[in-house]
């Protein structure tokens, strides 16, 4: 199993030396997310300040930017990393994209379907010095004049995971991404019963292998090096459920475990302004479906428990009261646990 770990996006002084205390530390990958903070600039940082571990975002958001602009941000942190850079990339919901981006929406999966198409068309276009033509409904891209072509350096092909929580998305990101990028409001059942089995399907549609495709997340993860430090990181994570489990878009999880009178009633304290309220109404039974927890000396074998057989890399360091670095014996358990994913599919 792979390993993650979160950069620093609040203050970019601070990228670099994190950057390199996690490579150092053994673990695989560092991840940005698209919350406070621009996605890309970090990984501008680390891509120059380590050598070995492998930087994606989880995630940037696909509509308030043009395939192309992404296309070059990405082309450039590949180079930069020497091949190391991994695009994730996600649709938000709704209200955000016209709200919060003041971008037009229509259905996610179709658009986004062109999205991952069209940024691959660039890049081969560059790469191989081909004409770009791609025309789709949502993106039609058919203007590169040389001038405006960036020098290859003969990297691969970035991968692109795609973020997907609904039947739509899933069997898409089965079809055309490299991998995907589960959300934490997830359980290991709803894992096994709703998303593999769309993941699956998706596949089957263009040929896909699981072995080529990269299953990340879906749970959260409570660890600390003693109990006391475990029981504040369940509070957190029963406080991350809870306003998750407010939103209807996140009920299909509650609904498979008979909880949707739980999603419900969290949605209408949300709507009162009661959001002090919420955690107290998710029971440590609730919690317990949603993640692994145990002090260092158990969270390996939760984690196993938990994830095994099913993610393949896992996040523990995604908020500010997790673990800054696990211990090395730690990250080496953890990597021990066997996964189906053997590496992305990146030739041209």
């Amino acid at each position: 199993m792979r390993v993650l770990t979160s950069l620093p996006q609040d203050d970019l002084r601070k990228t670099a030396s994190a950057a390199q205390e996690a490579e150092t530390a053994g673990y695989d990958g560092a991840l940005t997310m698209e919350n406070k903070n621009d996605p890309f600039l970090a990984h501008a940082i680390a891509a120059v300040s380590t050598e070995r571990m492998q930087l994606g975002t989880s995630v940037a958001i696909a509509f308030p930017r043009s395939p192309m602009v992404m296309a070059n941000a990405s082309w450039d942190l590949q180079i930069a990393s020497r091949g190391r850079f991994v695009l994730g990339i996600g649709p938000q919901i709704r209200p955000h994209n016209e709200r919060r981006f003041s971008v037009p929406w229509t259905a996610p999966a179709p658009r986004l379907r062109e999205y991952v198409q069209s940024l691959r068309a660039i890049w081969t276009a560059w790469e191989k010095g081909e004409r770009l033509r791609y025309e789709g409904k949502h993106y039609t891209f058919t203007l590169m004049p040389p001038y405006f072509v960036p020098t290859s350096q003969h990297m691969k092909m970035v991968p692109i995971t795609l973020a997907a929580v609904g039947p739509h998305a899933l069997r898409l990101a089965g079809e055309v991404a490299d991998g995907v990028r589960l959300h934490g409001f997830c359980t290991r059942r709803y894992l096994t019963e709703a998303i593999l089995p769309r993941l699956i399907e998706g596949m089957a549609r263009t040929g896909r292998d699981r072995a080529s495709f990269e299953i990340s997340g879906g749970g959260f993860i409570a660890t600390g090096p003693d109990n006391e430090a475990v029981a504040k990181m369940v509070e957190y994570t029963r406080g991350r459920i809870a306003f998750y489990g407010s939103t209807p878009g996140y009920w299909p999880v509650l609904e498979l475990h008979g909880l949707g009178d739980l999603g419900r009633k969290l949605n209408a304290m949300s709507k009162a302004g009661r959001w002090a309220e919420m955690a107290a109404e998710v029971s440590d039974d609730v919690v317990a479906l949603f993640t692994a927890i145990g002090t260092y000396n158990e969270i390996a074998a939760a984690i196993e428990q938990r994830f095994g057989g099913l993610a393949d890399a896992l996040n523990v360091g995604g908020t500010t009261l997790a673990p800054t670095g696990l211990p090395p014996d730690l990250l080496a358990d953890i990597k021990r646990i066997a996964t189906p994913f053997t590496g992305y599919r990146t030739s041209w």
